[in-house]
């Protein structure tokens, strides 16, 4: 994995474990050579009530330019949270390129949770995100991000043939595989999907944590990425990335400020646990 080389599209926030700060202990960790290309700075997490974010915009146009013209090249693209209109068209541009070359595209979708865009994301947001996952290895939205996709009804479960149409539906798009979060499929929390490799569909049942911690999602997404890019099968690396996670917030349920994300780099041995 020394030799792998993987390039983050996220935020970078300058107080909290979320984005790119999630992100990049644990893949540095697992041993890549880890990119990064911030979307945003972001002073601190959105959970405190200030904080401001720096659009990178034309700084995002300009690093891409300039890293294909010096003939950068990276194994893996896994993006996240993308602040504009317009730079969802570069990078997504940028992705089309790179996927035709054999880059190995992770894509999470990052607009809205609890049924809904999250605030300040317009609607627009939905098509450019279908645009970017036309190019995508592996899709990774939350339930109400693929039901946004997908134009499909949001609604509090949904049963097993739902939940494998929604999957296909997210397919449609162009996602070879994929992965769906935070989904009720008959009255009991599970994640969803589906293994081009393998041919197989899959659902992981888990149990809720009654605790919240603002970066799951990325620990998640970093966790994912970094196994199947050491080869591992989709559902394993999903099963071991909530493993991860769920021992993350286990393990510092009673952190005052929560609101600061997870402790990574302190309990990075999780990672290493199989």
């Amino acid at each position: 994995m020394k030799n792998t080389q993987l390039l983050l599209i996220n935020d970078m926030c300058g107080y909290g474990k979320v984005a790119l700060s999630a992100m990049l202990p644990v893949l540095s960790h697992m041993g890549y050579r880890i990119h990064n290309l911030p979307t945003a700075l972001v002073s601190d997490t959105l959970n405190y009530p200030k904080f401001y974010i720096h659009d990178t915009t034309e700084y995002v146009r300009q690093s891409l330019a300039i890293w294909e013209e010096l003939g950068f090249e990276f194994d893996a693209i896994s993006t996240g949270f993308i602040v504009t209109e317009e730079e969802t068209r570069i990078i997504s541009d940028f992705c089309h390129r790179r996927a035709q070359k054999g880059t190995k595209v992770f894509v999470d979708p990052i607009m809205g949770d609890n049924g809904k865009l999250y605030a300040g994301v317009p609607e627009s947001t939905i098509g450019l995100m279908r645009h970017l996952l036309e190019c995508a290895d592996y899709a990774v939205p939350n339930y109400t991000e693929a039901c946004l996709l997908t134009d499909t009804p949001i609604v509090e479960q949904i049963t097993p043939d739902e939940a494998r149409a929604l999957v296909d539906a997210v397919r449609e798009l162009g996602a070879k595989s994929v992965v769906i979060t935070s989904a009720v499929v008959n009255g009991t929390n599970a994640v969803i999907g589906y293994d081009h490799v393998a041919g197989e569909y899959f659902t992981i049942p888990f149990e809720l944590i009654p605790v919240y911690f603002p970066g799951t999602g990325d620990t998640f997404s970093a966790v994912l990425v970094g196994r199947v890019m050491a080869g591992w099968s989709l559902q394993r690396a999903t099963s071991d990335a909530m493993r991860v996670v769920a021992e993350l917030i286990e393990r510092n349920a009673d952190q005052e400020d929560k609101s600061a994300g997870l402790p990574i780099e302190a309990c990075l041995d999780v990672v290493d646990h199989e």
